[in-house]
C-alpha cells in the first residue's frame, strides 16, 4: 500500500506545568482499584479546615493547615474566581524562605507502593505584584530529595501543573518547594492518587520517577477534560481538537456503524472508556503522522516513553504498521473491537530533538489506522539517596516530641545545603547517617526522648541550655559512637547511668552535666543528696518543729474530718428529703449483712476495701464496697468519693445508690455493672472467652471519654480524677462504659484555676510524668492517663512491658510505629476485622494525650470528637487499607498537538479553548 502522507503535525507545542504538592496520604493495598476514600487532596491555602466536595468530581479537598506550619495563606484576586475552582481560588506562599528556602509538605505513604503526585500553581495576582514582564517567577519543585522540576510561572491566570509517577522509597514521600532567589515560590494545590501496581509498573523503578510530559485524549466531540469519576486513578486527560486532514471518530457520527457499547480498558494503564470511545483516523489517506519536536521547549531531551492507546470501534477489521523515525515499532498491529491495548517504545527513546511516528495500514486491511489517546513520560533519574531510614524515623519522632520550632522540613540530611539546622550529617556512606546534633538552648521539655538512642551512629549530642526534667536514658551508655554529651544547664534528676560514667572515666566521651543540681553520680550520693535536702536545719530544731508541725496537723485532720462529716451529712439529709433522689438511700450495716448475704459474693477487691455484689428487696442489683478496717485511708477515701458523687452525675460516671455510717462501719453502695471492668476484658479474665470488637472498643473509649470530659468541665468546682486506669472503666451489660473510684479525685479551688499543687498520687504506667516531677495537678494529667488506655484498646498490651525488656508501652506503640505500620500494633486478637483509618486515628489522638508536657495534649473535649470522627470511620463501609504517608508525585509537561513553544523553559500552555476552570 503506498503511503500518502498527510503533513506531519508538529505534537508538541507548548507545556502545562502542573506541580503538586502532597501532605498525608492514605495508605492503599497493592494491586486494588483506588477510589475518591484513597485519595489525598489538599486545598493549599484555605483557612477553613472543613471538608468539602469539589461539585465536578465529587472529590473530597481539605485544607493545608494541618500539614504545614509555615508560609502565608492568600487568595487569588476576585476577577480570576468565576472561571477558577474552588481548590484553586487559594494558596499558600513562602515569603522568608530565604531564610530557609526549603519548604514541604509531608506525606504518609506506604513504602514500595507507587503513587501519581500532582502539584498545581495559579498565581492570580494573589498579592497585586505579579509582573510578567520581568520574566515571571522561577523556583524548584523537589519530590523526596531529589530536584523535579524549575517552575516557571509567566502568566498571571494560567494554571500550572507537576505530575509525576513515583515509588514511596520509605513510609514517607516529601514534596518540597525551593526558593532560587527568582521569585516567591507558592502552591495552590497538592494531590495524591495511590496507583495499582499493574499501571506502567515495567517502566519505572526505585532508581527513577516517570513525569508527565503529555496526555491527551484525540477524537472527543468536547473541549471537557477526562479525569476522576471516569479515570479512576484521576488522571487527567486534555481534549485535543484534530487537524482539518484528521477525521474524528465518534458515537455520533459512527452510528450506524458503532457498536453501543462501553470500552473494556486495559489491566496496564485502566485507561477510562469514555476516552477510549473516540478516536482519530487520516481523512483522506490510509497514513496516519504525527511528530514529538523538543527544539526550543527547554523540556528534557534525554530520554523518553511514549505510549499509544487503541481500541477498534467499528466491527471490521484494521490492520496497520506503527513506525517511529522510519523504523518500525510494531508491524501487523490489529486493534481489538471495544477493548483497550497499547503500544510502548520498549525503553526510554534514544536522545533527539524530533520524533516523528507513521502509522500506515497494511495490505491486510483496507480500513485507515486510528489512535485514541497518547501519553507522553520522561524519566527522572534520582541520583540522591534519602537519609538512613531509622535514622529519618528516629529524628522525626523527636523533633515530634519536642514540637522543634526549627524548619525541620523535608528530609533531614540530603540534599546537604538543606539539612536541618542543628544536625551533623556524615555523607561518606550511603545512606546518609546522623552523627551529631545540637539542640542547645531550644526551649525543649520534658524528659530526655529515648529516640537519641536509636541513632545508633551519633557521635555528638547537645541538649545544654533547655529545661529537660527526669533521669537519663540508660540507653544512651549504648552508643558505641558517641564521643561528646552536654546536658549542661538543665532539670535532670536522678543518678548518672553507669555506661556513661565509665566512657567518661576511660575518657571515651566528654560529658558535661553542670547545673543539673539533683543530679548524681552514684546511688550513695543520691540517698545523701536526699538526705541533706531534709536535714537543712539543726537536728533539735527540727524536732521541736516537726513535734509541733504533728500536734497542729493532728488538731488539723480532727477537725477537716468532723467537718467533712458535717457537710457529707448535711448533703444526704438535704438528698434525702427530696423524694426523687432515692440513690442515696442510708443503709445499716444489719441491712448491708441481708443484701449481700453475709458478703458471701466478692467481685472486686482494692485500697479502700472489698467490693461486695448485692441485691435490693426490689431485685436491683447493687456493688457494695465496704471499707477495710486494716485500710489506713478508708475514712479519708470514703468522705471523698461520697461528697463528689453526691455532685456529680452522668451516664458514663459511676452512680452512688446509697451509703452506711454504722459506727465503725463504712460502705459505699454502687450500681452493678455486670461485664465488670475493661482490663479483665483485655487480659481475658472474664471466663467468658470472648473478645471486645475494635468498634466496642472504640465506644467505650468515647463513653469513658465523655465521662472524663463532665468531671474537666461539667462540675462545679472542675474535679481531675487522679486514677485513670482500665480497672477503674466498669462495663454494663450492654457494655455500656462508666468511670469509677474518685477516692483519690481532686477539685480545683475555682473554675479558673489551670495547676493544683499536690501529692502525687496515681498508678504507676498511667501516671503523667509531668505531674510526677513538678507535683503540678491538672486536668492534662487525666488526658495522659486516658492515652495509655487507648493505647491498651488498641494494643491489647499492659501499661508496662518487661518483654524482651523493660519499656513503657508509650514507648513500645512509638517505636513500632515508626515503620509506618499500624498492624506492627494493633492487638493481635483483632484480627483484621477494623479499619485502618480508623485504627490510625485513635492512635494519633492516643500519643497526643500521652505528650510529655501538658500544654501539648488535647482536652478530652476535643479527645470526644476526634474519637467519634474514629468511631464514624469504623461505622461506616469498610474502606481499603489506610496508612497517614508522606508521598509527592510532580508532573513534567504535557504538549499540544499543532502549538508553537513559546517560552525557553518547561511549563506548558494550555490547550486551545481551555480554561482554568476546565482544570
Amino acid at each position: 500500500m503506498s503511503r500518502r502522507g498527510s503533513p506531519a503535525v508538529a505534537v508538541w507545542a507548548f507545556f502545562l506545568i502542573f506541580l503538586s504538592v502532597g501532605d498525608e496520604a492514605g495508605a492503599h493495598h497493592v494491586g486494588e482499584e483506588p477510589d475518591a476514600d484513597d485519595f489525598t487532596s489538599i486545598d493549599c491555602g484555605n483557612t477553613d479546615e472543613a471538608i468539602y466536595t469539589d461539585e465536578a468530581t465529587g472529590i473530597s479537598y481539605t485544607s493545608d493547615a494541618s500539614y504545614i506550619t509555615v508560609g502565608e495563606a492568600h487568595s487569588i484576586s476576585p476577577r480570576f474566581r468565576a472561571a477558577t475552582p474552588k481548590y484553586l481560588q487559594t494558596l499558600r506562599s513562602f515569603p522568608n524562605s530565604m531564610e530557609s528556602p526549603r519548604n514541604c509538605y509531608s506525606l504518609l505513604a506506604d513504602k514500595l507502593q507507587e503513587y501519581l503526585i500532582r502539584v498545581t500553581f495559579m498565581h492570580g495576582d494573589y498579592d497585586g505584584s505579579f509582573s510578567a514582564g520581568r520574566g515571571g517567577l522561577l523556583f524548584e519543585l523537589h519530590v523526596d530529595v531529589n530536584l523535579c522540576r524549575t517552575v516557571n510561572v509567566t502568566e498571571v491566570s494560567r494554571v500550572y501543573t507537576v505530575e509525576v509517577v513515583a515509588v514511596a522509597v520509605a513510609g514517607n514521600i516529601s514534596v518540597c518547594l525551593v526558593d532560587t532567589g527568582a521569585g516567591t515560590p507558592f502552591v495552590s494545590a497538592v494531590e495524591l492518587r495511590p496507583v495499582p501496581d499493574t499501571v506502567m509498573h515495567s517502566w519505572f523503578n526505585q532508581t527513577q520517577n516517570l513525569v508527565l510530559f503529555l496526555r491527551v485524549d484525540l477524537g472527543t466531540a468536547t473541549n471537557e477534560v477526562i479525569r476522576y469519576p471516569n479515570d479512576s486513578i484521576d488522571r487527567i486527560w486534555d481534549p485535543y481538537s484534530t487537524w482539518a486532514d484528521w477525521l474524528n471518530f465518534r458515537p455520533a457520527n459512527l452510528s450506524h456503524i458503532f457498536v453501543d457499547q462501553t470500552v473494556q480498558n486495559d489491566e496496564d494503564f485502566k485507561e477510562p472508556s469514555t476516552v477510549m470511545q473516540t478516536a482519530v483516523a487520516p481523512a483522506n489517506s490510509f497514513v496516519l503522522e504525527f511528530s514529538l519536536d523538543f527544539a526550543g521547549s527547554g523540556a528534557p531531551v534525554n530520554a523518553f516513553y511514549a505510549f499509544l492507546h487503541f481500541a477498534e470501534l467499528q466491527n471490521i477489521s484494521r490492520s496497520f504498521n506503527i513506525y517511529l523515525n522510519g523504523d518500525i515499532l510494531e508491524a501487523n498491529f490489529a486493534p481489538i473491537r471495544l477493548e483497550a491495548t497499547y503500544n510502548a517504545n520498549g525503553g526510554p527513546l534514544a536522545q533527539s530533538t524530533r520524533y516523528q511516528w507513521a502509522l500506515n495500514s497494511t495490505g491486510l486491511s483496507d480500513s485507515p489506522p486510528i489512535l485514541n489517546a497518547l501519553e507522553v513520560y520522561t524519566p527522572l533519574t534520582l541520583t540522591n539517596t534519602p537519609t538512613d531510614d531509622q535514622d529519618a524515623a528516629a529524628i522525626v519522632k523527636i523533633r515530634s516530641d519536642y514540637n522543634v520550632k526549627k524548619n525541620w522540613m523535608g528530609d533531614a540530611c540530603v540534599p546537604a545545603k538543606y539539612a536541618w539546622k542543628g544536625l551533623n550529617c556524615s555523607y561518606s556512606v550511603e545512606p546518609t547517617r546522623i552523627v551529631g546534633i545540637n539542640l542547645s538552648s531550644s526551649e525543649l521539655t520534658g524528659f530526655i526522648s529515648p529516640s537519641f538512642a536509636s541513632l545508633l551512629v551519633m557521635e555528638s549530642l547537645d541538649l545544654s541550655g533547655n529545661n529537660l526534667t527526669g533521669s537519663i536514658p540508660e540507653e544512651l551508655g549504648s552508643l558505641l559512637s558517641l564521643r561528646y554529651l552536654n546536658l549542661s544547664g538543665n532539670n535532670l534528676t536522678g543518678e548518672i547511668p553507669v555506661a556513661l560514667q565509665q566512657k567518661r572515666e576511660e575518657g571515651r566521651l566528654i560529658f558535661e552535666f553542670e547545673g543539673n543540681h539533683y543530679l548524681c553520680t552514684d546511688v550513695t550520693q543520691c540517698e545523701e543528696s536526699r538526705k541533706t535536702k531534709k536535714l537543712t536545719m539543726p537536728i533539735i530544731v527540727v524536732l521541736c518543729l516537726v513535734s509541733v508541725l504533728l500536734i497542729f496537723v493532728v488538731i488539723f485532720m480532727v477537725w477537716r474530718l468532723r467537718k467533712s462529716e458535717g457537710n457529707f451529712s448535711r448533703l444526704l439529709k438535704r438528698r434525702r428529703d427530696n423524694p426523687l433522689q432515692l440513690e442515696n438511700r442510708e443503709f445499716t450495716y444489719s441491712e448491708l449483712e441481708r443484701i449481700t448475704n453475709n458478703f458471701k459474693n466478692i467481685i472486686g477487691k482494692g485500697a479502700f476495701g472489698t467490693v461486695y455484689h448485692g441485691l435490693l428487696e426490689d431485685g436491683t442489683q447493687v456493688a457494695v464496697k465496704l471499707r477495710s478496717q486494716s485500710s489506713s485511708q478508708g475514712t479519708k477515701e470514703f468522705l471523698a468519693e461520697a461528697l463528689n458523687l453526691t455532685r456529680i452525675h452522668h451516664k458514663n460516671l459511676l452512680a452512688l445508690v446509697g451509703y452506711c455510717m454504722d459506727g465503725d462501719h463504712l460502705a459505699l453502695i454502687y450500681e452493678y455493672m455486670s461485664q465488670g471492668t475493661l482490663h479483665d476484658h483485655l487480659r481475658d479474665k472474664t471466663g467468658r472467652n470472648t473478645c471486645l470488637s475494635w468498634r466496642q472498643r472504640l465506644q467505650i473509649a468515647v463513653e469513658a471519654a465523655q465521662g472524663l470530659d463532665y468531671l474537666h468541665k461539667g462540675c462545679k468546682p472542675p474535679l481531675v480524677h487522679r486514677d485513670v486506669k482500665t480497672t477503674n472503666i466498669l462495663l454494663s451489660e450492654s457494655f455500656e462504659a462508666k468511670i469509677s473510684d474518685f477516692g483519690l479525685s481532686k477539685a480545683y479551688q475555682n473554675d479558673d484555676d489551670s495547676h493544683v499543687s499536690t501529692n502525687v498520687v496515681g498508678t504507676p504506667g498511667y501516671l503523667d510524668p509531668e505531674y510526677y516531677s513538678s507535683y503540678q495537678l491538672s486536668e492534662k494529667s487525666d488526658v495522659y492517663s486516658f492515652g495509655v488506655v487507648l493505647l491498651e484498646l488498641i494494643t491489647g498490651q499492659l501499661p508496662v512491658i518487661k518483654v524482651p525488656q523493660s519499656t513503657t508501652l508509650i514507648q513500645w506503640v512509638q517505636q513500632r510505629l515508626a515503620t509506618g505500620n499500624i498492624e506492627d500494633v494493633v492487638d493481635a486478637n483483632l484480627g483484621s476485622q477494623y479499619d485502618v483509618n480508623s485504627i490510625w486515628k485513635a492512635a494519633d489522638v492516643a500519643l497526643r494525650c500521652t505528650s510529655p508536657t501538658a500544654h501539648q495534649r488535647p482536652s478530652m473535649a476535643e479527645v470526644v470528637l476526634e474519637l467519634k470522627e474514629s468511631l464514624s470511620l469504623e461505622a461506616g463501609p469498610r474502606a481499603p487499607s489506610l496508612n497517614p504517608d508522606l508521598s509527592g508525585k510532580s508532573l513534567d509537561t504535557a504538549a499540544t498537538l499543532g502549538m508553537s513553544q513559546t517560552s525557553a523553559h518547561d511549563d506548558i500552555e494550555y490547550f486551545p479553548g481551555i480554561s482554568p476552570a476546565a482544570r
